[in-house]
């Protein structure tokens, strides 16, 4: 089993730490309809990945109150 030869002092262990943090993912603009989506992903309003429509997206329906 691997032990480590020397003690890792305090702040070699927290300069460590301080590296692993979470970014945000990187979001593009849809050429198509502006909305933000990841890269090299579909768009999921309207569909399109590469300039082609790649997914068929169905229509939201629109509840009109009848009065």
């Amino acid at each position: 089993m691997a032990v480590p030869k020397r003690r890792r002092s305090k702040s070699k262990k927290r300069m460590n730490k301080a590296n692993w943090k979470i970014t945000a993912p990187q979001l593009r603009p849809c050429p198509s309809c502006q909305v933000r989506v990841l890269s090299h992903f579909a768009c999921p309003e309207c569909g399109i990945y590469n300039g082609r429509q790649v997914i068929q997206i169905k229509e939201k329906a629109t509840k009109e109150k009848e009065s």
